[in-house]
């Protein structure tokens, strides 16, 4: 094992890379994951794609100081522009809201060929995730869910293959709570749903003199999904 040390949401994320695999890590900041996964052993090479020049040169530096300048590519781009098509085997994109990874993957489509898995931690937002998975035929396989210094994080790992075959029919709710998390039904799943029930519950009530056409079809939406959550929590 190397000294270089993962947060545990990242940790998990390197443990739902295919072993072996060549990844593209996008956003890859100060390219610790794929320096980690390396080293440990999970992967047989990377590109780290960063489009922000601060963090472009921190990744450098530290491919540099690991020495895996010939195993590691660090290379400036928007999203999946860095890499071509079938050049990787898996992408990993974390730590961005769930609407910024489904544009990155949207953009980026024609990259995606010869990719066998996708690994993506979103901040918020991974609703946004799933229903571009299903639009675009990409199974999950495996969810997770972290909690870490106070904050929630999910995990989200998908494959190409039947994209509803995880949601046994429950789409809406499987995609607002994650197909699989709302099987494992873990004490973290409950503790952030706990919470995200209480918190629409509250925005509901401050919202039910609300007139607006577009208030009362925001108001609809948050009504539905606080039944789909009390479903789920039952």
């Amino acid at each position: 094992m190397n000294e270089l040390n993962l947060s545990i949401r990242l940790e998990e994320v390197v443990k739902s890379i295919p072993l072996g695999a060549k990844i593209a890590d996008i956003g890859s900041d100060h390219a610790y994951l794929p320096c980690f996964a390396y080293l440990n052993g999970y992967i047989s090479g990377a590109v780290a794609g960063e489009i922000t020049e601060g963090p472009l040169q921190s990744a450098i530096q530290q491919v540099k100081k690991t020495s895996l300048t010939d195993v590691i590519d660090v290379r400036k781009g928007n999203g999946l522009e860095v890499i071509s098509p079938n050049e990787v085997d898996c992408i990993t994109i974390c730590g961005m809201g769930g609407t910024l990874i489904t544009m990155i993957l949207e953009e980026g489509k024609a990259k995606l060929e010869g990719v066998k898995r996708l690994v993506l931690q979103p901040n918020i937002g991974s609703h946004h995730i799933r229903s571009w998975l299903i639009q675009h035929n990409w199974e999950i396989i495996d969810e997770k869910i972290i909690e870490e210094d106070g904050r929630m994080y999910e995990v989200i790992v998908a494959e190409p293959g039947n994209a509803l075959a995880p949601y046994n029919g429950e789409v809406e709710a499987g995609v607002l709570m994650g197909p699989i998390l709302k099987e494992k039904r873990s004490s973290a799943f409950t503790t952030k749903w706990t919470y995200e029930l209480n918190h629409l519950k509250q925005i509901v009530s401050q919202m039910e003199q609300a007139q607006s056409e577009e208030s009362k079809a925001k108001l609809q939406k948050l009504t539905q999904d606080i039944s789909l959550i009390e479903e789920a929590l039952k």
